[in-house]
């Protein structure tokens, strides 16, 4: 089991890792009747999209003695009416500049691009990433 989720009622949820213990609360944004006081859902979807890609280019840079700390991921989601779900992706990457020459950065994204949450996504969700190496 991955993890426990108990309704607290007023579309707010408590989330339990089981192995780390650690909570996660989720309330239902302000367009959709709830209070928008933690993440909803839908933000939890776009921000695992978001940690997946650089913790997978984060392991990969480590093997290649890489480090990626500071690394900074910016998430715009666009919800789309009918039916109601996420419809557009929007993250932009702004990665140290380590002065890495193209193409460990090309590979770099290429596994930032593969990691298992986008693979995970329909393929009718849009989802726009653009890298900036500082």
């Amino acid at each position: 089991m991955t993890a426990n989720i108990i309704y607290q009622g007023d579309l707010r949820c408590e989330c339990e890792h089981i192995q780390s213990h650690s909570i996660i609360e989720t309330d239902a944004p302000t367009d959709n009747r709830g209070k928008g006081e933690r993440f909803s859902p839908t933000d939890i979807l776009c921000v695992s999209l978001a940690t997946c890609i650089i913790t997978t280019m984060g392991i990969k840079a480590a093997d290649m003695e890489i480090n990626l700390k500071g690394s900074k991921v910016e998430v715009t989601k666009t919800m789309f009416s009918t039916p109601r779900r996420i419809g557009k992706i929007e993250l932009v990457l702004y990665m140290p500049n380590l002065g890495l020459d193209d193409k460990t950065k090309n590979l770099l994204e290429l596994v930032g691009n593969s990691c298992p949450v986008k693979k995970s996504l329909h393929p009718d969700m849009d989802i726009s990433m653009t890298y900036h190496w500082l």
